[in-house]
């Protein structure tokens, strides 16, 4: 589904941060990335995403090139195929849980029936993460892990065929860290989303069925 080659990124204060890097995604894996602060976890998920670009090397996603997207066409890659959760939820604090779920959704130009059955997908994930009671709270009235769940949420409502998490427990308490990981692997199960997450967390890590380290530039199997 991915395949990153000969992937390299230098940042004019940090150096050479990736190196030839390669790393092959097939549709429903499950993969952590581990590595020091300052390795290139974060750069790497951004060149995935196409938030950034390598200095040199080339990615495939679904047997396509995509390092030669404009603005446009790289916005429409990353809706239609990618979710993002970070350590920090990012939800808008003026919009109750529901209409920050709903948010991605605007982006789109979706007929009224694609929309409808968006909405009903939204609604079953609400319910599955049991997030549904919060619907019409603010982002101020809930827990920092109900926040996440909100934010897994939010990033699968479009039913992105790959999800991008960074440090997405990095913020957590260790029993809403296991939550979410569980969470994590539910929808990858449930739905075939392919799942690279960045993590510190060696317990988030295990949970993955492919682990890397991310050192000197490259992954290496762990």
């Amino acid at each position: 589904m991915l395949h990153l080659t000969n992937i390299s990124k230098t940042f004019q204060q940090r150096g050479l941060v990736l190196d030839n890097l390669e790393l092959k995604v097939n549709q429903g894996d499950t993969i952590s990335i581990s590595g020091p602060s300052g390795s290139g976890k974060t750069t790497l998920l951004n060149l995935i995403g196409l938030l950034d670009k390598p200095d040199s090397g080339e990615i495939m996603f679904k047997g396509e090139p995509v390092l030669g997207y404009d603005g446009t066409k790289a916005a429409f890659y990353r809706s239609k195929n990618i979710g993002f959760v970070f350590q920090d939820h990012l939800l808008l604090p003026h919009l109750t849980i529901y209409e920050n779920i709903m948010l991605p959704l605007l982006a789109k130009h979706l007929s009224p029936e694609e929309y409808t059955e968006r909405e009903d997908h939204a609604i079953e994930l609400m319910k599955k993460v049991d997030i549904m009671s919060l619907s019409e709270k603010y982002p101020e009235n809930i827990s920092g892990g109900e926040a996440q769940r909100v934010a897994l949420v939010r990033a699968l409502v479009n039913k992105p065929s790959l999800l991008l998490a960074d440090e997405p427990t990095g913020s957590l308490d260790k029993e809403n860290a296991s939550v979410l990981g569980d969470l994590l692997l539910e929808m990858n199960r449930q739905y075939g989303i392919s799942v690279i997450l960045a993590t510190h967390s060696t317990g988030l890590a295990d949970k993955m069925s492919l682990k890397y380290k991310l050192e000197n530039g490259r992954l290496a199997p762990v």
